[in-house]
């Protein structure tokens, strides 16, 4: 298939807003595509890499050829050109790779840069996520769409899926079985704003489990082999020594655990999120060690639970091991006692909690409403000091925020971090035009502004950072509104911002 024509239908996807008709664009180009270009092109249709990473940042794409006036590249020949450039390694890989990456650009055209360049940059907004894709698997290859979903959460890899979907049919697809030691794709939960909300989405009763700041894993063991993979089925099993120690210490002998690892000090006292990250990122951190607790357990000792209600698969967990590694659930009936299990985990440090209808299967990995998170909202009026040019969907407008916060020691502003999350296209031709209008600095990559707009963010968090002056950050900050009913003069301090840091610390 040519690499264009599936730039032009990831283009045709970004510009129609009809479920149904995205679909349709995406089944005719998978049924287009040749049996070993479709785990790649299943890939780009879904915004990713087949390769995942390829060691390629914005950096090495910010200036690239000029596109080629006619169209040469293949699907296949463009998924071989990224797996070779993800293959340099030792002295000169950087500048090898570089190479590389021009002499692909200078052979893409226009369409085909874009597409490329959303891919490379993480940003491709097309509208096409996995699970429209898992929609247009199904109609691409004739299968009812809960085969697809059924084999993808038994396999965790779209790709794989959607070969076999293409090529072997329902017969194919009905082959995928959990497997021990194979990652499966997780249950996801979806977010609501209030726990009254969340119970009247899984009906009551519901399990209201508390909802740690770690990391998802997932354990897999048979006999003495055990392995950990992140939530997206990153093999980790090397890197968190004490996680592997505490499921080889279980009396079963085979098992497949879903929960959650968390750094702990030498006291036993939880750490903020970012220590949890960098800890489960490398190996031998002797000050910060893991601690697994687990919410769900999907096989035990030959017999799959997927399809058991929570309450029997819970019920199978508590027996399998120790209370100590379980995440603290309540049972709630009412809004009110759900409403109480909240505060408590708020009272205790923790994120919030996850509402979990009782009756409901262990789904594929999609938001679905039998799992629902609910954590307390924190926002913050920001000063937006500069603005990033968009690329892919973007390219054109202001996107990526700089955004500070008042310092009323010196009269400035402190920079907290960076966001393209919550904007809408009205926003981005809107904000494009004002910045322009208050550039003082005009670059190719970043435009300065003068501090004038605000900005209501709402965010998760905030955490210790020695990449910006003032020391914190923002955690998953993600644009509410912009405030012209507010100056600069009335945006938030950075003494606010430290002291919602102060408090989250003082809590773990």
């Amino acid at each position: 298939m040519r690499f264009v024509d599936l730039a032009a239908t990831s283009a045709a996807v970004a510009a129609i807003s009809a479920r149904r008709g995205k679909i349709e664009l995406l089944a005719g180009a998978l049924r287009a595509l040749a049996p070993d270009e479709m785990e790649a092109g299943a890939a780009y249709l879904s915004g990713e890499l087949r390769q995942r990473q390829i060691g390629v940042g914005w950096a090495t794409v910010r200036e690239t050829p000029p596109p080629a006036a006619e169209p040469t590249l293949t699907v296949a020949a463009v998924d071989a050109a990224l797996a070779e450039i993800g293959a340099q390694s030792g002295p000169g890989s950087q500048a090898r790779r570089r190479e590389l990456v021009r002499a692909l650009f200078a052979a893409a055209t226009a369409e085909e840069h874009r597409l490329l360049l959303g891919l490379l940059s993480g940003e491709l907004r097309q509208g096409a996520q996995a699970g429209l894709l898992v929609d247009a698997v199904a109609k691409a290859a004739e299968v009812p769409v809960a085969d697809v979903r059924r084999a993808l959460l038994l396999c965790g890899d779209l790709k794989s899926v959607t070969r076999t979907a293409l090529t072997e049919g329902a017969a194919g697809l009905a082959g995928f079985r959990l497997q021990v030691g194979r990652p499966l794709a997780p249950m996801l939960a979806q977010s609501a704003s209030t726990v009254d909300e969340a119970l009247t989405a899984t009906g009551a009763p519901a399990a209201v489990d508390v909802k740690l700041d770690g990391i998802r894993i997932q354990v897999h063991r048979s006999g003495a082999d055990i392995a950990v993979f992140t939530r997206s089925l990153d093999d980790i099993t090397a890197r968190v020594p004490e996680v592997v120690a505490a499921v080889r210490d279980l009396p079963a002998g085979q098992l497949v655990l879903d929960g959650e690892a968390i750094a702990l000090d030498a006291t036993g006292r939880a750490r903020p999120f970012q220590e949890t990250s960098s800890r489960a990122a490398q190996r031998g951190v002797a000050s910060v060690r893991l601690m697994p607790y687990f919410f769900d357990l999907l096989h035990l000792d030959g017999a799959d639970l997927l399809d058991e209600p929570g309450v029997e698969r819970w019920a199978a967990l508590g027996r399998a091991m120790p209370p100590e590694l379980l995440v603290a659930r309540t049972t709630a009936a009412t809004a009110d006692e759900a409403t109480v299990a909240f505060e408590a985990a708020l009272v205790a440090g923790h994120e919030g909690v996850v509402v979990k209808a009782a009756r409901a299967p262990y789904d594929v990995g999609r938001r679905g409403s039998a799992w629902v998170k609910v954590k307390p909202r924190h926002t913050l009026d920001l000063v937006v000091l500069a603005a990033e040019w968009g690329h892919g969907r973007r390219r054109g407008w202001l996107s990526n925020l700089h955004l500070g916060a008042r310092d009323p020691a010196t009269g400035g502003f402190v920079m907290l971090g960076k966001t393209f999350k919550g904007l809408t296209d009205e926003l981005l031709r809107w904000q494009t035009e004002r910045f322009l209008e208050l550039a003082t600095e005009r670059g190719d990559w970043v435009v300065r502004v003068r501090p004038e707009l605000v900005v209501e963010i709402a965010f998760d968090g905030v955490q210790t950072s020695p990449r910006y002056p003032g020391g914190v950050a923002l955690r998953f900050a993600r644009v509410l509104r912009y405030r012209e009913d507010k100056s600069a003069a009335e945006a938030d301090t950075i003494d606010d911002v430290r002291r919602i840091h102060m408090a989250a610390s003082e809590r773990t």
